[in-house]
């Protein structure tokens, strides 16, 4: 069981199909949720909180399902919005309480915990300031405090960097880094920057029009594709790249010393260095790149247009 299960997941809101046949299994520690402007994430975390109800198909949290378990599901999920919804004349610390004491805590439970996560999120010595009064980064960080005070077991965080200067940002992320470090909270993060998703998630969801694009560990799709490396050299023979090729590279070979391979896992840049080392070539030049987010988010992306081409979806 994941911490997030698809089975068929279909969602109509006004007649109109938003999330159409997902399937899949999400067990990462911190699974980021990516896709185009109405590609369906926002409609997805809400079926998952049990604001929206499948038309076809299921969606379970932790094994309980969306719609017949959401009061249940609602005690271990906190949910970080993307727009800011405060009672603006509350202090941080009676906001977050107030949050608390709704997700099932009691009173004085909830004012013990409000105080925990604020000194958290570094607003502690701000928390009797009323919440109208706070910085955006401060409202970022007080909708995280209020979304771990009752101590979820997944925490949904929708844009958590959104609109943040870059040092906001940074305490963000490493405030997320910490969260899934200490591993009792397992992070579901809606974000349009790949980059945030890249340095804080190791699974990631991919949706382009309502349709799985891509579900993927990020870790193991890196290993798993090719390393692509161009050389320049000086004295490159064709015996030097029959000796590539004997190392299990693909290689192509362009005028001006250009060269070049993919790397299979196995084969070290060093391996290369040694051969040219022993056939008198000069490398002058090496550029080595791999797979990043990015690639994958595109990939995923003209994936979902052959499908779509082939009938598929």
């Amino acid at each position: 069981m994941g911490v997030i299960d698809l089975k068929d997941l279909e969602v109509r809101l006004a007649n109109r199909v938003v999330l159409n046949g997902l399937t899949g299994e999400l067990r990462g520690k911190a699974i980021g949720l990516l896709g185009p402007n109405g590609a369906g994430k926002s409609t997805l975390i809400n079926t998952l909180l049990g604001f929206h109800r499948p038309t076809k198909g299921t969606a379970s949290v932790f094994g309980l399902d969306s719609h017949l378990n959401r009061a249940e599901i609602r005690g271990k999920v906190g949910y970080m919005p993307e727009n800011d919804s405060f009672i603006g004349n509350m202090s941080g610390v009676r906001f977050v309480r107030y949050m608390a004491e709704l997700a099932g805590l009691p009173p004085e439970v909830a004012l013990e915990r409000a105080h925990e996560a604020l000194f958290y999120v570094g607003l502690g010595e701000v928390r009797y300031r009323k919440v109208n009064s706070y910085s955006l980064g401060m409202k970022q960080l007080v909708k995280l405090a209020q979304a771990l005070a009752h101590g979820p077991r997944l925490l949904i965080l929708d844009e958590p960097t959104n609109g943040l200067d870059p040092v906001a940002r940074l305490r963000m992320l490493q405030l997320i880094k910490d969260i899934r470090k200490e591993g009792s909270i397992q992070l579901l993060i809606s974000s349009h920057l790949l980059r945030d998703i890249d340095d804080t998630c190791d699974e990631v969801l991919i949706l382009k029009g309502g349709h799985l694009a891509a579900l993927c560990n990020i870790e193991e799709e890196r290993r798993s594709n090719r390393s692509f490396m161009e050389l320049e050299t000086v004295g490159a023979t064709e015996r030097f790249s029959v000796s590539v090729r004997g190392l299990g590279c693909e290689c192509a070979v362009f005028p001006g010393g250009r060269i070049k391979l993919i790397l299979p896992e196995n084969v070290e840049v060093r391996d290369l260095y040694v051969i040219a080392s022993e056939q008198g070539v000069q490398i002058r030049r090496m550029n080595q790149r791999r797979d990043s987010l990015e690639d994958i988010f595109l990939r995923a992306m003209d994936n979902d247009k052959e499908r779509i081409a082939n009938g598929r979806l």
